[in-house]
């Protein structure tokens, strides 16, 4: 075997193993930091060695590719890969925490657009070993990619709120999902089966395939509620993952491949979790509601008066408490506020008061999104805990603080079976003794529905940005 293909594999081999490093590091926080530096260090080796192989020699698959085409390639290589990497730069340093979901679900459409324009390109390649197989691998990667990338787009309106999160019930909806994928595998069949000199015949089987393709990544993703994005964000994670290990087969790359499974197969395991953690059935999810043909709507019940308090009287009951779980929300990140609910937290651990953080698996729009927050404010590790771990201790809780939460502290999720939150666990913060609930307004959560909570006799709310009121309550102690 060629000394330099063996370069090539032992290099994708590491990086491969960085990534499963890196993958492994990222699921707890004390080894998250050097999660992350493993993954940039095998992306570091995947790109040069990728590079270095197209073009200075280096042979891949028993071809030699290293040609002098493959030199005047680097020129445009090269500025493509600074470009991005200024545009990335500049992203990553501009854009705020509560803007990374939105982001992630972008980045994901980029993932499935070059999925499809892999695909494409690899359509009108002739010269290959296993061309029946080579056309199913264009067909199912332009499939998936299209689906990412549309999919990804609607994920990116509905948490930027330029689209509306409640979910869209076409007629027939689950018929719509189902004949578009009875079609994609007769066209599959169909296109394999189309000899190569009628190239025109191909081409528009897989133009139409590709439009069904974008269709479908729409309808399921805007078919989802609101207060299912965080799994779907996780769930276009998977799909962008499985666009990229077709892409991998197309450009017969083995560590696309493997990167590309390890994503798509993470991604799927942690939206089954998560949707374990809501109550929500996977399949239904990944399928865009399907066996749902219509919507729930939400309980216009008339829950009588809120109580309000202020900073002052909730410094009062901070004071005179001797446990206080915070339960963190979208709320918090939107204001900014973890530095501050940092510091409250030192403060009142200082005078003896046991402060732990209860952690819901959705809180926020994004997969851990309370978790970076509270790390980024150095709280300690030890005191953050999910939502199975703080539960059964929030009878004996003297006070808890819900610092922007709405829809995972909802008793609505428990009590009202039409609600569209039914069924999924949430943090029962109504059993402590007394809850102070920070918010700017009387508003509905993501999921649009009202919470029963703010109107509980042991519920006060402290209106106003959450980063003020928690200075307040400083200032106050």
């Amino acid at each position: 075997m060629n000394i330099a293909y063996t370069l090539v594999q032992g290099a994708y081999i590491v990086a491969g193993l960085l990534f499963i490093l890196a993958l492994s590091g990222l699921s707890k926080h004390d080894t998250a930091r050097m999660g992350n530096r493993y993954g940039i260090a095998g992306m570091a080796i995947a790109l040069v060695i990728t590079i270095l192989a197209a073009t200075v020699g280096l042979e891949y698959g028993g071809m030699p590719v290293g040609t002098e085409t493959g030199w005047r390639g680097v020129v445009f290589i090269l500025p493509a890969m600074v470009l991005g990497a200024l545009i990335g730069v500049t992203v990553a340093r501009r854009v705020e925490m509560t803007q990374m979901p939105e982001l992630i679900a972008m980045l994901h459409s980029f993932v499935g657009l070059a999925a499809v324009l892999v695909g494409w390109n690899s359509s009108y390649e002739t010269a290959v070993d296993y061309p029946k197989v080579h056309d199913v691998e264009v067909f199912v990667g332009v499939f998936i990619g299209a689906v990412t990338l549309t999919g990804s787009i609607v994920a990116y309106l509905k948490l930027s709120a330029k689209m509306k999160s409640a979910p869209l019930m076409l007629p027939a909806h689950n018929l719509v999902n189902l004949g578009i994928i009875i079609a994609f595998v007769v066209m599959t069949v169909t296109y394999v089966a189309i000899p190569l000199e009628k190239e025109f015949l191909r081409q528009s089987l897989l133009g139409v395939m590709t439009l069904l393709a974008l269709f479908l990544g729409w309808h399921l993703v805007a078919s989802i509620g609101g207060g299912d994005m965080p799994v779907v964000v996780s769930m276009l994670n998977s799909y962008s993952g499985w666009a990229a290990a077709a892409a991998g087969f197309l450009l017969n790359n083995d560590l696309l491949i493997i990167t590309g499974a390890l994503v798509g197969s993470s991604g799927a395991y942690l939206s089954y979790i998560m949707c374990r953690a809501m109550n929500r059935s996977f399949v239904s999810v990944i399928a865009g509601g399907f066996g749902v043909e219509g919507g729930t709507v939400a309980s216009d019940t008339d829950y009588g008066e809120h109580r309000e308090i202020t900073a002052e009287g909730a410094a009062a009951l901070l004071t005179d408490a001797q446990s206080v779980v915070i339960t963190p929300g979208y709320g918090m990140a939107t204001a900014q506020a973890q530095y501050a609910v940092a510091d409250l937290t030192r403060k009142l651990r200082d005078k003896g008061v046991n402060v732990r953080f209860g952690i819901h698996p959705v809180a926020g729009r994004l997969p851990g999104h309370m978790n970076v927050l509270l790390a980024e404010a150095k709280v300690p590790y030890d005191i953050v805990l999910e939502m199975d771990e703080i539960n059964d201790d929030l009878p004996d809780t003297d006070v808890v603080l819900v610092i922007g939460a709405n829809d995972t502290v909802n008793p609505a999720a428990i009590d009202e079976p039409g609600s569209p939150i039914a069924g999924m666990p949430v943090l029962h913060v109504w059993d402590a003794h007394d809850v102070i609930v920070f918010k700017r307004s009387m508003a509905t959560g993501y999921a649009g529905v009202q919470n029963p909570l703010f109107f509980k006799e042991n519920t006060q709310m402290l209106f106003g940005d959450a980063k003020a009121g928690v200075e307040d309550i400083l200032k106050a102690l």
